[in-house]
């Protein structure tokens, strides 16, 4: 597991799950945002906009493919998160830097990758309180 798997910070070290720390992590994070970027790209080209689907494909192959050095490069340079990671995404898929983002904010790409994550966190919680709540009615009829 490398340092990008897990979310970081004291609390989390000592009570959450390892599903919760990777889905608050930063790899869920980027990789959520570039699933976020491709869906614009793919219907942005269904609905007619200059935009191939051999961009879109290769914009896909590049989802996992995530350079957190040259991001932190960028966003030294750049002093903007979304900013930086949408130049290396470009960098992976370097035949559809040019339609990438097009039309959208930062807040379109943060503020649905957040929601997302917190659906997912929801689906774990849910889950764990079902079978704390089964354990409990289990361990009461004995």
């Amino acid at each position: 597991m490398d340092r990008y798997e897990n979310y970081q910070s004291p609390l989390v070290a000592r009570n959450a799950s390892t599903a919760m720390c990777r889905l608050f992590g930063p790899r869920k994070r980027i990789r959520t945002w570039r699933r976020l970027w491709v869906a614009l790209a793919d219907a942005q080209r269904r609905q007619g906009l200059a935009i191939t689907k051999r961009q879109v494909d290769a914009l896909r192959r590049a989802i996992d493919d995530i350079d957190f050095r040259a991001a932190a490069a960028y966003e030294r340079k750049m002093r903007h998160d979304v900013m930086a990671h949408l130049h290396a995404f470009g960098d992976r898929a370097p035949q559809a830097r040019g339609i990438l983002h097009l039309g959208a904010t930062s807040a379109y790409i943060t503020d649905n990758a957040d929601l997302l994550i917190m659906r997912d966190a929801l689906h774990l919680i849910r889950d764990w309180l079902v079978n704390v709540i089964d354990a409990f009615l289990a361990f009461n009829r004995l």
